[in-house]
């Protein structure tokens, strides 16, 4: 019996403890709780310009500034929350961004009335079931697709702000609307039994 232990193969961006454990656990899992949804969209946004690590780093900061990404308790904020918020050196501190993430709750729950929950709405985006590509490396992967394209107009005309075509297909990995993992990768047959 061999005693060699083979290293796990990862996608090539999980490189530290955070960004590792946020592929192994989190990233290209399918999400279908409101809650984790509004959450994603919003770090999505504020990611915009940046990198995702900062993001992560600043992920807790975020779940206790806003709430716990409550979108009815985020709706509802005031001038006073926002100035509260733009004072936070644990979040990104971007007026527009902030404001960005209020509106997004208010359209948020416009979505929730319309469609029972947002999560019947935005998979529509995909039939309701995981795009399961097969990318050999992250150069493979497109920062933006026609199913993104087409979530970003449809977001932007029901008055969701950050949610351009390249954000829209970020979330849709991160909520495991398609799965990006390279082939090699341990997730992503994990994420797949059956396929190779």
């Amino acid at each position: 019996m061999s005693s060699v232990v083979r290293a796990l193969v990862r996608c090539s961006w999980a490189s530290g403890e955070l960004s590792i454990r946020y592929h192994d656990e989190e990233w290209g899992v399918p999400v279908h709780d409101d809650r984790t949804l509004f959450e994603f969209l919003i770090l999505e946004g504020a990611q915009a310009g940046l990198s995702w690590s900062t993001i992560l780093n600043k992920r807790e900061n975020y779940r206790k500034a806003f709430d716990n990404f409550d979108p009815q308790r985020v709706a509802r904020y005031d001038r006073r929350k926002i100035q509260q918020l733009l004072r936070n050196p644990g979040i990104v501190r971007n007026k527009l961004k902030i404001a960005s993430a209020i509106e997004n709750a208010k359209a948020f729950l416009r979505v929730q009335e319309e469609f029972g929950s947002f999560d019947h709405y935005i998979w529509q985006f995909v039939d309701g079931k995981p795009r399961v590509n097969k990318r050999q490396s992250l150069r493979q992967i497109p920062a933006r697709t026609k199913e993104s394209d087409a979530m970003s107009k449809d977001l932007k005309r029901r008055g969701f702000n950050f949610v351009g075509s390249t954000i829209c297909y970020a979330f849709m990995q991160a909520v495991g609307m398609v799965n990006d993992h390279s082939v090699d990768c341990f997730r992503y047959k994990a994420l797949n039994p059956g396929k190779q």
